[in-house]
């Protein structure tokens, strides 16, 4: 096929839908990129505009600016935006525009579950915004702690805005985590074995596995404190058995991570962009690759860092101590491989650079802020003060915004084909850069001097009014420079003069095609042969454009691009990905409905959604797959691989794995809740003899078995995968009833006490990954009816057989947990 019909050809099969169609039914990772980064830079801009509200309150003393009521709204709106509907959209968008282009692929391993997840981005932080504009925003501070948090101190909706709002988004987080480690360890070039990945795909990789399950957690605390105010289950109320420490633990077992999830893929950024303005190959690929890995494991470690001051254990405080300062280890090993990557090279300043240094600068001193806040006699001094507020923003400002810019920079030409015209970026710089500074400084010296955090005013006479008002200017002058950051950018992206293919002369694939990118990424497939495929392969570029890697051709108007082995990169199959779809975004209307219904207390109502949403999922399932057998694939240059349908390894079965993955951390949370409050909370357990007797957990397991052994049959022979799957959802069945009627018989009511509360609350969560089981089987054994499935399609059965297998473990281990917690009482 000539180049020119086959970039046609291309054309056709990857563009989207025309108008306002393809704006609901795009699934394009491109499209869906640049929207995530565009909605965040929005909401940035809105948490901004907060943050000035803020600083015009602190200004003076006794500013009659904003009372108790409105500035608890805007603190708390200000920490969520930034935290929730900024950082992690940002990274989000920038991970999905850039990866498939960084590692050789045309596009995302779930293109539908990327669009699912900007829908559910855009619907829950209209929740949040459309709360603070009607009065009615979370006002408990962006941690919500209980009981401030609870009916009894906050009885409007502001709270559940908060719970319902931010587990809605997190969806979108958990989406987004899934596609991002599948599409690292399967969708990249032929012949890219990890060791020759970007370095950027190995911080995104650590980001997206840390967000699998470092974000459960949190979701577990917000349903559980949902539940609580809506329905009265006492989980965090001490007179019943709960604790409010338990939302702490839980809180930061993902709030610590999520700032290591913030600054990793910033920091990729900077390892990308350094070796370029260095002009040499990154310093010590190897140890930062080990250091990013050791922060990723580091960061699970340190969430009572937190709560130093809440009574916990001496050893306790020594171990969390130590640990968070190890975790400046690894930071330092990538710092010092920057500084020995500059110190090598020929270093070019242009406008990046600026935004680099800067973040030398402001991370570094934000990091030894955060080693002195490790340590425990400081920490009980300095906690909850402004200080620690300061060392956040330096922390988090240094460590994302300043790489953020540096990186709107250097992939703007990539974006839009164009470069800068004028040099309002370097006027916009020293603007923030100054401006920064000048208002998180000083206040270190308020919280020093005794200034709390959250106070909505103070007294002149505390001394506080000179160091506030010079903070009150630098964030208006900071203002001021993002200001003229958008302004600049708006101008490159309007008037900017065409850029050449690779303005900076790098080294990694995404500048190995036409800028802007078409929707295909590539017309051929690479195969590499080394890490800086750009430097060692002449003309790369141009032979991929005319059709002289793999899958250089188009058959059927299919989506295709290709899945490799995880470790080695060999290639291993095609896969055939879907087209433009309205399923993402009338499933996340549906999801939107049942948080809405639960938000106006229409209770009732909620359950008709949760059904909306499994009619969906079935739908979506239902338009993949094939009732005919494509047999293997000439991808050319001597391959000849099968199709995603007839492997065992689909990218459908990883992403199933994932998502257990982090269910089953959620579950492991609950557990933990378990024990936690059965230890520290009073009236644990309470009398009476709750539980469930040996006979219930006996029928649980022999059900639960039968399932997991029907679906081990199924996979083993199957001709008998009709059967299996009908008897696997049959067991799945029988064992769930035996543990509902155990619960109903032995438990109490869920509000009486906390330990009926997280029982009944671990027989629900056991019921509802057995019905997804059952479904899954059913789904299966119709699949098998209609000929998708076969001896030589065996992928959806597989995945079927996962989720029910998992189903029926969680059943068991729910059903023992409460026989053993009835026979210790």
């Amino acid at each position: 096929m000539k180049a020119i019909e086959l970039h046609r050809e291309l054309t056709r099969i990857w563009q989207g839908e025309p108008g306002w169609r393809g704006v609901f039914s795009s699934v394009s990772h491109t499209d869906l990129g640049k929207r995530f980064i565009v909605a965040a830079a929005v909401f940035f801009g809105i948490g901004g505009v907060l943050a000035m509200l803020i600083r015009a309150q602190l200004a003076t003393p006794q500013s009659a600016f904003a009372g108790p009521e409105v500035y608890s709204q805007i603190f708390t709106m200000h920490g969520s935006i930034m935290m929730f509907l900024f950082a992690i959209p940002m990274l989000e968008g920038l991970a999905i525009y850039l990866l498939p282009k960084m590692l050789g692929a045309r596009d995302l391993a779930y293109p539908r579950l990327t669009a699912l997840g900007w829908w559910c981005y855009v619907f829950g932080g209209s929740i949040m915004i459309l709360a603070l504009l009607g009065g009615v925003a979370p006002d408990a501070g962006w941690f919500l702690y209980p009981p401030l948090s609870g009916r009894e101190f906050t009885a409007g909706v502001n709270s559940d805005v908060w719970l319902l709002g931010i587990t809605f988004v997190e969806i979108s987080a958990m989406c987004a985590a899934i596609e991002i480690v599948v599409t690292i360890l399967k969708f990249r070039a032929a012949n890219m074995s990890l060791i020759r990945m970007p370095i950027m795909a190995w911080y995104l990789l650590a980001t997206a596995g840390m967000m699998i399950f470092g974000f459960p957690p949190l979701i577990l605390g917000s349903i559980l404190l949902e539940v609580e105010r809506a329905f009265g289950w006492p989980f965090f109320q001490p007179e019943l058995g709960g604790s409010p420490l338990l939302w702490q633990h839980l809180f930061w077992l993902f709030g610590h991570p999520e700032v290591y999830i913030i600054f990793l893929p910033a920091a990729g950024a900077l390892s990308t962009i350094i070796p370029v303005m260095a002009r040499t190959p990154l310093i010590g690929y190897g140890a930062i690759v080990t250091a990013v890995m050791a922060l990723a494991f580091l960061s699970f470690g340190l969430w009572v860092h937190h709560m130093f001051t809440t009574g916990i254990p001496h050893m306790a405080l020594g171990f969390f101590s130590a640990a968070s300062v190890l975790v400046a280890i690894p930071t330092a090993v990538q710092i010092f491989a920057w500084i020995g990557t500059f110190w090598v090279g020929r270093p070019k300043f242009t406008l990046p650079m600026y935004y680099v240094v800067g973040f030398f600068v402001v991370f570094v001193l934000g990091g030894l802020t955060g080693v002195m806040l490790a340590i425990v006699p400081f920490d009980q001094q300095a906690h909850d003060t402004a200080f620690v507020t300061a060392h956040l923003h330096y922390v988090l400002v240094g460590g994302f915004v300043f790489p953020m810019l540096a990186a709107a920079y250097y992939w703007m030409p990539h974006a839009t084909g164009r470069t800068r015209v004028m040099r309002i970026g370097i006027a916009a710089f020293w603007l923030i850069f100054i401006g920064f500074n000048l208002t998180f400084l000083h206040m270190h010296l308020t919280g020093l001097l005794g200034m709390p955090r959250r106070v909505y005013t103070y007294p002149a006479e505390a001394g506080w009014t000179w160091l506030n008002l010079i903070s009150s200017v630098g964030g208006f002058m900071q203002a001021f420079g993002f200001g003229l950051f958008a302004i600049d950018i708006a101008l490159q992206r309007r008037l900017g003069n065409r850029s050449r293919r690779d303005p900076w002369d790098a080294e990694t694939l995404e500048w190995a095609m036409p800028t802007p990118p078409p929707q295909y990424n590539f017309a051929s497939l690479p195969t590499v042969s080394s890490r800086e495929p750009l430097t060692h392969e002449r003309n790369i570029g141009a032979g991929l454009a005319a059709g002289k890697g793999l899958l250089g051709r188009t058959i059927d108007g299919r989506r295709e691009t290709l899945a490799v082995d995880i470790v080695t990169g060999a290639p291993e199959h095609v896969v055939v990905l879907p087209g433009p779809s309205r399923l993402p975004f009338f499933t996340a209307m549906v999801i939107g409905g049942f948080f809405l219904s639960m938000l106006l207390s229409l209770y009732w109502l909620a359950p008709v959604f949760v059904i909306g949403t499994a009619v969906m999922v079935w739908r979506w399932g239902s338009t993949t797959g094939t009732i005919h057998d494509p047999g293997p694939v000439d991808t050319g240059r001597g391959f000849t691989l099968p199709t995603g349908f007839a492997v065992r390894g689909s990218v459908g079965y990883w992403g199933s794995v994932l998502a257990i993955a982090a269910s089953g951390t959620l579950f492991a949370s609950l557990v933990f809740g378990f024990f936690f409050l059965w230890v520290v909370a009073p009236n644990w357990p309470p009398p009476g003899g709750y539980g469930l007797y040996l006979a219930e957990p006996l029928i649980v397991t022999a059900g639960a078995g039968a399932a997991i052994m029907a679906s081990r049959m199924g996979m083993r022979g199957f001709h008998r995968a009709e059967g299996s799957a009908l008897a696997a959802a049959g067991g799945l069945a029988a064992g769930i009833c035996a543990l509902l009627f155990g619960a109903v018989r032995h438990l109490p009511g869920p509000t009486d006490h906390a330990f009926a509360a997280v029982g009944w609350m671990l027989v629900s969560y056991a019921a509802f990954s057995a019905l997804v089981g059952i479904l899954m089987q059913v789904f299966a054994r119709g699949r098998i009816s209609s000929g998708h499935v076969t001896a030589q399609r065996p992928h959806q059965f597989r995945i079927a057989a996962v989720w029910s297998d998992y189903g029926a473990g969680v059943a068991i281990a729910v059903a023992w947990l409460l026989a053993w917690s009835s026979a210790t009482l």
